[in-house]
């Protein structure tokens, strides 16, 4: 049997065969406060220890089996930056200095004083914590940088998504996805995967819409040899296959009410049984769950189980809609045209005013995938068309649908066409106002007015050309 991983709460372990000193050191340690892990040797130790963990080794050199040399060999390959210190006997000195350059943090010759143990342990704590501190910080800005790869886009709500996925990411915790039809919410479960600890297990997506009633038990759970007609031979289920991993279940809603109690039974004891099988299962899994419905209100209905709801909705991401984001629209269409030309090898199109009005005002009933498709389309030169619009040269084509008055519709395509240009790369206003056909005091007074600013442009302003 496996031994337990060294709790994170402790801060020194202190290997040495000697059962005396071994108890004096722990002594000294657990008497300065110090949360202290004796050990009579190191065999296992290094495989015990988890990546990041906060504390610090203390071992001596001359031991019978893996001796204080070979620890830090074999600590050091799992995390080069963790600390050993080695306790070293006079005739050793020799051999700490190698240790020394090969990594070891300090070495304390014996006899040695209390304090002096004590102080190599506490400046070997405080590095440790630096280490740690400066690794989350770099790990924090990468996972932003990929987020903003994977979820494109400025707008607040876009921006508070990604800040939510980074909080959720290294948690434990279950989540419940809500989002429309093409809404990315895949996209969202793979990004929460990939940001976890549970990175290199598996990550298994399934539809549950997808899924036949007849056999949808069985692909979740899966089933023992003559558990029903057909079941030949052992069937191992997408939960079990998860194991270590992320489960994505999507259209959650779809799910009949027994294989929901099924679900509900599993994510709070996380354990399973395969159909025709007595033999309960133990998982390690991360459940994310994805729905287009509203929960509450298909508990409400009967439809779905408000228990499940409940424990599902401890921890919910709202992917917004496509047509509440904005300029994100152009932004996207203009990055997944980019993608397909360079995928295709075709040059690059940019879109016109017209064009561009016309992303802004469609509604997007698809979300992102259509918007995706629509750009690949584009890439290849083929028609802009949304829904039986197509491109058009006529000037109809640039006003928004008829909503409001008159005055209403002028000042949302005076906007939309200001947004668009701002999607292009301008080096000054100047180059922004020509573009659009005005002076810089009348666009500097439209920027204020709609609510924009020149900081949305992809090339930042020179000082002298803000005025």
């Amino acid at each position: 049997m496996t031994e337990p991983l060294i709790d994170s709460r402790t801060q020194v372990i202190l290997v040495d065969d000697d059962p005396h000193l071994r108890q004096a050191l722990s002594q000294t340690l657990d008497l300065a406060g110090l949360r202290v892990l004796p050990l009579s040797d190191a065999q296992g130790l290094a495989g015990r220890i988890e990546a990041d963990w906060p504390g610090v080794v203390v071992s001596d050199i001359r031991m019978p089996g893996i001796d204080g040399l070979q620890l830090l060999e074999q600590l050091h390959g799992q995390d080069p930056d963790l600390p050993v210190l080695l306790i070293t006997g006079h005739g050793d000195v020799p051999l700490a200095v190698q240790a020394m350059r090969a990594g070891a943090y300090d070495f304390l010759e014996k006899p040695f004083a209390s304090d002096a143990l004590l102080d190599s342990v506490r400046r070997a704590l405080s590095l440790r914590r630096l280490v740690l501190d400066n690794r989350s910080l770099r790990l924090a800005l990468s996972d932003r940088q990929e987020l903003s790869g994977r979820l494109v886009g400025h707008s607040p709500s876009i921006q508070r998504l990604r800040e939510q996925i980074g909080a959720l990411a290294g948690t434990r915790a279950d989540v419940l996805i809500l989002g429309e039809t093409g809404a990315g919410k895949e996209v969202v479960a793979r990004a929460l995967h990939d940001l976890s600890s549970r990175r290199d297990g598996p990550f298994v997506a399934i539809n549950a819409g997808a899924l036949a009633e007849s056999v949808v038990e069985s692909e979740l759970f899966g089933h023992e040899p003559g558990a029903f007609t057909g079941a030949q031979k052992r069937r191992i289920g997408k939960f079990e296959f998860a194991n270590g991993g992320t489960l994505f279940l999507d259209e959650i809603e779809s799910m009949s009410l027994d294989v929901q109690v099924k679900l509900l039974r599993m994510l709070q004891e996380r354990v399973l049984e395969r159909l025709g099988g007595n033999q309960q299962i133990p998982l390690d899994i991360r459940v994310i769950a994805a729905t287009k419905e509203d929960l509450r209100q298909a508990a409400d209905q009967g439809r779905f189980r408000a228990d499940l709801y409940y424990r599902l909705n401890v921890a919910p991401l709202r992917i917004p809609p496509l047509r509440d984001r904005g300029d994100d629209i152009l932004v996207l269409f203009q990055h997944f045209a980019d993608a397909a030309s360079a995928r295709h090898g075709l040059p690059a199109h940019e879109l016109q005013p017209a064009q561009r009005a016309m992303l802004l005002r469609h509604d997007w009933p698809g979300n992102v995938r259509e918007l995706q498709n629509a750009a690949e389309r584009f890439a290849l030169g083929l028609e802009l068309a949304l829904d039986g619009q197509a491109e058009s040269s006529s000037a109809s084509q640039d006003l928004p649908p008829a909503q409001g008055n008159l005055s209403e519709q002028v000042e949302h395509f005076e906007r939309s066409l200001i947004a668009a240009e701002l999607t292009r790369p301008h080096g000054s206003m100047r180059s922004l106002a020509e573009a659009l056909g005005i002076p810089r005091k009348t666009l500097h007074d439209k920027l204020r007015k709609h609510g924009l600013s020149f900081a949305d442009s992809h090339v930042a302003d020179a000082p002298e050309d803000t005025r």
